[in-house]
This record gives structure tokens, sequence and C-alpha cells, in this order.
């Protein structure tokens, strides 16, 4: 690696999705997003919903970004290596622009289960539906613009 990379790597339980070296990631943290470079002091931090972009030097992709969707997990940057614990993560190339589509439009048309023994729980699962869904349709359509 280069004076100006840093060895990332995005797991989640069920993948390991990439492990290569960057120049910049931008990550979605709970409270907004962080950026990392090398040299960037260790830190431990909880994921949020959201893009993560990747920058790769360019001798390794040209100089491109490429970018993932993020939903929940954990971060942590130690010894020139940034680690993103993902609960759930998606390459932008597998997002189907449709299927976000139909996601989003399934998810504005739920309605409050007059059952639910907990209004505010049902009223968050919803809205977090919703945020999810309008997430992976950007992306998705972010990805289409780009070429990929």
């Amino acid at each position: 690696m280069s004076d100006r990379t840093f060895r990332c790597r995005v797991v989640t339980p069920a993948q390991s999705l990439l492990d290569e070296p960057v120049e910049y990631a931008n990550v979605p943290m709970w409270d907004g997003l962080m950026g990392f470079q090398h040299g960037r002091a260790p830190l431990v931090g909880k994921l949020g919903l959201g893009e993560l972009t990747l920058q790769f030097p360019a001798s390794t992709h040209g100089g491109a970004d490429r970018t993932f969707y993020i939903d929940g997990g954990f971060v942590q940057m130690s010894e020139g290596e940034l680690i993103i614990l993902a609960e759930n993560a998606q390459s932008a190339e597998t997002i189907a622009e449709s299927d976000a589509q139909a996601e989003l439009d399934a998810a504005e048309r739920a309605e409050m289960n007059p059952e639910a023994s907990n209004k505010a729980e049902e009223a968050d699962r919803i809205r977090l539906a919703r945020e999810r869904a309008r997430v992976r349709l950007r992306i998705a359509r972010h990805s289409r613009v780009k070429g990929i």
C-alpha cells in the first residue's frame, strides 16, 4: 500500500464484501457522515443508515469510487485499517432500481397496524422501512447515472 492508502474491509454476518486499499472512505455513522483517510486516529463508532463511498487509488481501480448501501453495525479504524462491520450492506451495482422503487412503493403504502400494542414502535418501523427504501433507491439511481 502507498503512503496515501489504508486497508478497508466491509463485512456483514453473511459475507465479506470488500478487502482492498482505499484512499478515502465516507462512512454513514449514526449521527452523520464521517470521512477517513490514511493516518486517521483510532476510532470505534456506530454505523447508521446511508451510503458508504470509497475512493480507490489510481493504481488499482483508476481512482474510481465505489458505493455501498449500509444499514447499522460498527466501524473501527486502527493501525492503518478501517473495518466496517455492517448489519446489512450491499454494493450499489447489485441494487436494481426497479426493485428499490418497488420496495419504496410498498413502504409508502404501509399503514399502522390498529392492533399494535406499541404505536410508537409501529410508527418507527414504518418510518425506518421508508427511509431504507429511499436510501436504496437513491444509491441505485446514482449508480445508474454513473454508468455502473
